[in-house]
């Protein structure tokens, strides 16, 4: 058996709680633009989600590109506000850019960076995530050698995508490598079927609910020395 060289992470819900951040960055963007334009139409959760379902059905893209979704839905919404394009793609990329900022405004599970300090002294990291969280506005960056979102590869975990580019981008075979992450199927079957070994993060002690075995898990980022257990 090889000996492990490089360690993936996810981000959202494996390093913070994405719910809180997500819901506060959409309140705090819908405050701040009405402030701007007045009133707007938002619609309740049900027809929120519909519009996200619409847009992807007509363009498959916007499943892998939530940036891309994001303004589109803004520019949904905003459009019945100004018939001027011009100031609707303002206004639509200055909402993205609001919107963006606070879903930076994360707070870190206990024991994160202490872990990332620890583990880039002896190994090599890097990110794969589905979500548009850029680490180098999160001064986590200098722990890891790359960062892989959904929009670089074109799909989503679980598809291969991520977990491929991760050995393109070290030059490691699957074999040295440990995928992290909060998602049974994204991130633990994702990594384990392309031959990685992977940890799930289980922070909320939920069930293991795939055939596949269930693999080692962390809850605390405290306890993170089980992940060279298996290194």
């Amino acid at each position: 058996m090889k000996k492990i060289k490089l360690i993936t992470f996810d981000l959202d819900d494996t390093f913070w709680d994405i719910g809180p951040v997500i819901i506060n960055a959409e309140l705090s963007t819908r405050k701040w633009l009405e402030k701007k334009v007045g009133a707007v139409e938002w619609g309740d959760m049900e027809s929120f989600l519909a519009l996200r379902k619409d847009l992807a059905e007509k363009d498959p893209t916007f499943y892998w590109d939530l940036g891309k979704l994001r303004k589109e839905i803004f520019r949904v919404k905003l459009a019945p506000i100004t018939s001027n394009e011009k100031e609707l793609n303002s206004l639509v990329d200055e909402s993205f850019k609001y919107f963006l900022d606070k879903r930076h405004e994360i707070i870190f599970y206990d024991g994160v960076i202490n872990a990332l300090k620890d583990l880039s002294t002896r190994y090599q990291l890097g990110v794969l995530t589905n979500g548009n969280a850029d680490i180098n506005r999160l001064n986590i960056g200098e722990y890891f050698k790359f960062s892989v979102s959904s929009v670089d590869v074109k799909s989503n975990k679980p598809d291969r995508g991520h977990f491929q580019k991760a050995l393109d981008l070290s030059g490691f075979s699957a074999d040295e490598v440990i995928h992290i992450g909060d998602h049974q199927i994204n991130d633990v079957v994702g990594a384990l079927n392309l031959g990685m070994k992977a940890i799930w993060f289980n922070k909320n002690g939920a069930t293991w609910e795939q055939e596949s075995p269930q693999p080692k898990e962390i809850s605390d980022w405290n306890n993170y020395k089980i992940i060279e257990e298996i290194a």
